[in-house]
């Protein structure tokens, strides 16, 4: 049994590869600044605080101890600075060992003396904690340490989510530039194989060169393939309409010359077979030209088999929900079913009574309509189920033991893709082959 693989679309393919690829970028650069920015930051918070004590070492050393406590209360209520009296019992908790503290405690060393005491915490007090000597005397001055520290994260967050909401637009849209012509490439493929050559032209005009070479040559490859299928189907039309001309005159010759009744009956009979072949040769070659509609398909039945009710060889069963509605054309509906109402009864036939019995249902399902024909003839080998819809294909069982052109399931395959639906063939369970056409519902309001 063959694993299903997920599969994904071009467009979401390219999408993730390039946001992979330019979200990493980000990463890799917010890292890389970051690393680059953590020495020089730290040198000059380093600088700003060795100012700050020789400043505040500079203003005690020129006061009187009466003016020193005014100085320092306004140190504190202005500038968030306090100097206190250096004990030797204080309780000291050094700064962390990171990178910034590392580098911020050799400035202060480097500047203020290699005695220089850094900490984060005094006698339980947080901060950033600087000792330093004023004439014998010590002194800490304390600060806030969030003056001196990094961005916060949440900063970092906000540029890194907006470097990546960034990333991922220009990933989408980088995804769809690409996508887009093979998309419109792909449309237009669909198109020819619809038949619509008409609409399945591309930009020749598109500023990429390759691009614009891929359409100019699309283009010129559908204009070719127009021209073949117009030319086809004109050859076919012309010989079917010059073979009438004659078939028309042996018929005459042949009941007014021929004296036997029963070879004059074969005659008929193999000029009547030659005119059905013709006629299936024009319905292949008949442009196409549909317009979709709403239409009960109950209707639509009953007009097909008007002209079959009389046929001895034919048991029609009908088995139909009420009041279905079928977005279709209604002459060439008409035309998929007789099709197949008669390809059931030319094959389908039962071997003890000659009667070909066929059953035709017709059911809601989801937004679709689905068709039934059913035969109880000897059925199809399983592997040549999917050559019944190619043209002029005849398989070799008891199903084709009549002479016939093998177009008329092509023909009911064309026609059911020019009105967007599906064919499906199949043997049925208790024998005979059973066609399953699905078409568009028509919603009535």
């Amino acid at each position: 049994m063959t694993r299903y693989k997920p599969r994904l679309s071009l467009f979401w393919r390219t999408f993730v590869l390039l946001a992979l690829m330019l979200l990493g970028s980000v990463l890799a650069w917010t890292e890389t600044l970051h690393e680059l920015e953590a020495e020089p930051r730290a040198m000059q918070t380093g600088r700003q605080i060795a100012s700050m004590v020789n400043l505040s070492r500079a203003a005690v050393m020129h006061t009187d101890s009466i003016t020193q406590v005014s100085l320092f209360k306004t140190m504190k209520d202005q500038e968030h600075v306090v100097i206190v009296p250096r004990e030797p019992n204080d309780v000291i908790e050094p700064l962390n060992n990171d990178e910034l503290n590392h580098h911020m405690a050799k400035e202060l060393k480097n500047r203020l003396g290699h005695d220089t005491l850094v900490a984060e915490r005094v006698n339980g007090v947080p901060g950033l904690w600087i000792g330093f000597d004023i004439n014998k005397d010590h002194f800490w001055l304390q600060t806030d340490r969030s003056r001196f520290d990094q961005p916060e994260a949440k900063t970092w967050l906000v540029w890194l989510t907006t470097a990546a909401a960034l990333s991922l637009l220009g990933a989408a849209w980088m995804a769809r530039l690409i996508n887009r012509p093979l998309n419109d490439l792909s449309i237009a493929a669909r198109r020819v194989r619809e038949g619509d050559f008409q609409a399945s032209q591309l930009d020749e005009s598109a500023s990429t060169n390759e691009i614009r070479t891929v359409n100019i040559g699309f283009n010129r490859m559908t204009q070719k393939l127009a021209r073949i299928e117009e030319e086809r189907a004109v050859m076919l039309a012309g010989i079917s309409h010059d073979l009438r001309t004659p078939l028309a005159r042996l018929r005459l010759e042949a009941e007014l010359s021929v004296s036997d009744a029963t070879a004059r009956e074969h005659m008929a009979n193999d000029i009547a077979q030659l005119d059905a072949i013709i006629n299936k040769f024009l319905d292949y070659a008949r442009p196409d030209q549909i317009e979709l509609s709403p239409l009960p398909i109950s209707q639509v039945i009953e007009q097909s088999m008007a002209a079959l009710r009389n046929r001895p060889e034919l048991d029609i069963k009908l088995s139909l929900e009420p009041k279905l509605m079928v977005q279709a054309d209604a002459v060439e509906l008409q035309r998929v079913i007789t099709n197949l109402i008669e390809n059931a009864a030319r094959y389908g036939r039962s071997s003890d009574t000659g009667i070909a019995r066929v059953e035709i249902s017709a059911h809601k399902l989801d937004n679709s309509i689905l068709l039934c024909l059913r035969d109880h003839g000897p059925g199809v080998p399983e592997d040549q189920l999917k050559q019944l819809t190619t043209p002029f294909f005849r398989g070799e069982t008891a199903r084709t033991a009549a002479n016939g052109t093998g177009l008329g399931l092509a023909i009911v395959q064309k026609i059911i893709s020019r009105m967007g639906g599906t064919l499906e063939l199949s043997n049925a369970s208790g024998g005979g082959l059973c066609a399953s056409i699905r078409l568009q519902r028509a919603h009535i309001s």
